[in-house]
């Protein structure tokens, strides 16, 4: 039987009593049929992942640390800005890019934008449970909406751009990525993609000229625009980020211990 794995907001530490929240106890008590002392494990994106004991009190629920199972680790610094989308796949978007460890989840409005609603709730939402699904020790930041624009005027320096253009306007990524050096390797990224209808000319010209940027072809295939932020950044954390760590064993043994 699998251990639930729950975000929480609360600092964690030895001894800790840690009140969960409604949603969590419901779904403790209610949907995993857990009692008194079930395992669990908690994180906070701050102090690592802990062990800890279920305790039930009516309704109500609250988890006693025991241990620490893993202490806090760095993950790449990467942003992933992207136009939304039709709400299904915005949401796959925001669960895809936190388990391919984006850092910040940043909706950009353009030109071509045709949808400009977007529920930040919902993506954090969808972001938290997969982090607590994928043994990720943290959840992106998820962002309000913002002008591709005011994002640009903005721009923060030393953060590094890579510009996914549909256009033909940049070499493939993977050989753009590989000859990076290593001051590029570790710097900060974004990675910025554009709506279903594409870039405007002018939002790619402003695009290129920020600084230290970097722009990249996806292939000689039209992508949507769900399947290009995850395909850029799939290809980033493989040729710049900690797709190039080794698996960890601990990983290994929790898909093993599922069945």
């Amino acid at each position: 039987m699998s251990t639930p794995r729950l975000f929480v907001e609360s600092d964690l530490g030895p001894g800790d009593e840690v009140p969960l929240s409604d949603s969590h106890a419901h779904y403790l008590r209610n949907v995993m049929r857990r009692a008194d002392d079930a395992p669990l494990l908690l994180f906070n994106g701050r102090d690592g992942e802990w062990r800890a004991a279920l305790a039930v009190r009516g309704k109500s629920a609250l988890a006693r640390l025991v241990e620490r199972t893993r202490a806090q680790t760095a993950e790449p610094d990467v942003w992933l800005c992207f136009a939304p989308i039709k709400r299904a796949r915005i949401d796959f978007v925001a669960e895809k890019a936190t388990e391919l460890g984006a850092s910040v989840l940043q909706p950009i409005l353009t030109r071509h934008t045709a949808v400009e609603r977007v529920k930040v709730d919902r993506l954090r939402a969808n972001a938290i449970e997969a982090a607590e699904q994928t043994e990720r020790l943290s959840v992106p930041e998820v962002r309000e909406p913002v002008d591709l624009a005011r994002l640009i005027a903005a721009w923060p320096t030393g953060r590094r751009l890579l510009v996914c253009d549909e256009t033909g306007g940049g070499p493939p990524i993977a050989a753009a990525l590989g000859a990076l050096d290593e001051a590029a390797r570790v710097a900060p990224w974004a990675i910025v993609i554009g709506p279903e209808g594409g870039f405007a000319a002018e939002e790619l010209k402003a695009l290129r000229d920020v600084p230290q940027m970097l722009a990249v072809g996806l292939g000689p295939r039209i992508l949507r625009a769900d399947t290009a932020a995850l395909a850029a950044l799939a290809c980033w954390q493989a040729l710049v980020g900690d797709g190039r760590s080794p698996t960890p064993r601990l990983a290994i043994d929790y898909l093993t211990s599922r069945g």
